[in-house]
């Protein structure tokens, strides 16, 4: 049976985010979804879990399908968490010390999860062909399909596991199976 290439990637998305990356969060508590790993490297659970929703949100949504960003439309002064992310340079001062509301945050993941899905069923394999320049973030030009997989599909991935350890660092069980 084939699968266009845009269709796998919705999948891979709806997989990173459905089957991992939420139920690795579900029933994490405020208390730990701040809690500071010790030497201050590693990003809190919360902010892991903002960081990559907010990825999707300007770099797919606002750069690439130029929308305006969940965040500073339907969900302005929504999006869970008590400041806008950073929009330039190291983001872990604002991991450190974000305060986030984890509820109001799924709700934002959600609505995120929903928007990328539509975008995605509206292009072609051809699409992933296209040229995004990301050179303002560090990362040159690269094709789009680069972009979803090797990215923001990745990143997913990435912040999954990384949540994962800082719920084990806690004693909790990390993924959710």
């Amino acid at each position: 049976m084939s699968q266009s290439l845009v269709n796998a990637i919705r999948s891979q998305f709806n997989a990173a985010h459905l089957h991992w990356l939420e139920p690795t969060m579900r029933g994490v508590t405020p208390e730990q979804a701040h809690w500071q790993p010790p030497g201050g490297r590693v990003a809190p659970i919360g902010a892991q879990y903002a960081h990559h929703i907010v990825g999707i949100d300007f770099l797919f949504l606002g750069l690439v399908r130029q929308q305006a960003p969940l965040a500073l439309s339907a969900f302005a002064g929504k999006t869970g968490f008590d400041r806008p992310y950073p929009a330039e340079g190291d983001w872990s001062e604002w991991a450190r010390t974000v305060q986030i509301d984890l509820d109001a945050l799924h709700q934002y993941a959600q609505a995120v999860y929903g928007a990328l899905d539509e975008q995605l069923a509206q292009l072609s394999d051809d699409d992933l062909a296209t040229t995004i320049d990301l050179s303002a973030i560090g990362l040159g030009h690269q094709p789009l399909g680069a972009l979803l997989m090797n990215i923001l599909v990745l990143n997913a991935a990435a912040h999954t596991g990384e949540i994962s350890v800082v719920k084990g660092l806690q004693g909790l069980r990390g993924y959710p199976f």
